[in-house]
């Protein structure tokens, strides 16, 4: 599976910004789906993860309430809905699929394939 990420940009603090990652070489409708970020210095981590035919999420402690994760699987895609964007949400963010258990979301090892990557600032 190919994944490309796009969406990224500059926002201001409590701004709003949907990220979308597009699959392509296999349907995404077999593969969990997930979101990590990495800021500068910083380790990869979990953002949010949904299931393959959408009807469960989970989300980081950080961005719960604020993020939300929906999927296409018509239309191989993935999204990230961000509002109420922080300084701190400042980050590479980057999609990612897996095959694996439902439970083994948090993990980068857990994943099977990843996206380039797309730049979110917010500015303060």
């Amino acid at each position: 599976v190919q994944l490309q990420a796009s969406g990224g940009g500059l926002v201001q603090a409590g701004g709003s910004l949907r990220l979308s990652c597009a699959a392509s070489g296999r349907t995404i409708s077999n593969y969990y789906m997930g979101w990590f970020r990495q800021a500068p210095g910083k380790e990869r981590e979990f953002v949010a993860t949904i299931s393959r035919s959408g009807a469960a999420t989970a989300y980081a402690d950080s961005v719960k309430g604020r993020f939300a994760i929906s999927r296409h699987n018509d239309k191989n895609t993935v999204f990230l809905q961000m509002n109420s964007v922080k300084p701190e949400d400042t980050a590479l963010y980057y999609c990612a699929a897996r095959a694996g258990a439902w439970s083994d979301q948090v993990s980068t090892r857990a994943y099977d394939y990843w996206g380039q990557g797309t730049q979110v600032t917010v500015s303060s």
